[in-house]
């Protein structure tokens, strides 16, 4: 039991690093939210500082999760996974997986209307495999402009810069599917550095 307990302890602090990391947040601004000083998020992050109630609780009010699932207990019997949805750049994103690190699987929701900003394409590690569920999304992938509609898919290494929005005035729904470096599906879009081009 004491190693069992111990494990989930060492794990709170890359968890919680990686919560930060996917909502897009800095620890200044964490702080400034929870009101816990941006040292001691950093030593919590770091594991240099051990999880207590006073700072694990406004962290859960702070990500919207039970508490249970912050600091990544074992799981009971009950196997329902209660997503907490948060918005993100003016869309609605809802986590449909539990555990930071390996593939995270959201769904998204871009509201109606075309969006308003020209696209701003960004690259960073990992793969991204995108499945619309219902209306038409507008993808940029490197120098493509496509328009993926209900049903369709797209699989690309996110090395290559990329940017989506909302290609009509419909809501857009999909389901996103992210892996970090080295996690493969089946590509469809991949990236090829110019020196490796013609070898």
């Amino acid at each position: 039991m004491d190693d069992e307990f111990d494990a989930v302890l060492a794990a709170v602090g890359p968890r919680l690093r990686e919560l930060r990391r996917r909502s897009g947040a800095t620890l200044t601004a964490l702080s400034e939210t929870t009101g816990i000083p941006v040292s001691t998020l950093s030593r919590l992050e770091s594991g240099h500082r051990k999880p207590g109630l006073e700072l694990l609780l406004p962290l859960a009010r702070t990500y919207r999760m039970p508490l249970d699932e912050l600091v990544g207990a074992p799981a009971g019997l009950d196997p329902r996974v209660y997503p907490q949805p948060f918005k993100r750049n003016g869309m609605t994103v809802i986590p449909l997986t539990r555990k930071p690190g390996g593939l995270q699987a959201f769904k998204q929701i871009l509201p109606a209307g075309p969006t308003d900003s020209e696209p701003d394409p960004r690259s960073h590690e990992g793969y991204h495999w995108l499945y619309v569920l219902n209306g038409r999304l507008r993808l940029v992938l490197g120098d493509q402009d496509l328009v993926l509609t209900s049903g369709e898919v797209a699989e690309f290494d996110t090395h290559l810069p990329h940017w989506f929005g909302n290609a009509d005035a419909r809501p857009v729904e999909f389901l996103s599917i992210l892996g970090p470096q080295g996690e493969r599906f089946h590509i469809k879009a991949r990236y090829r550095p110019a020196d490796l081009r013609h070898t």
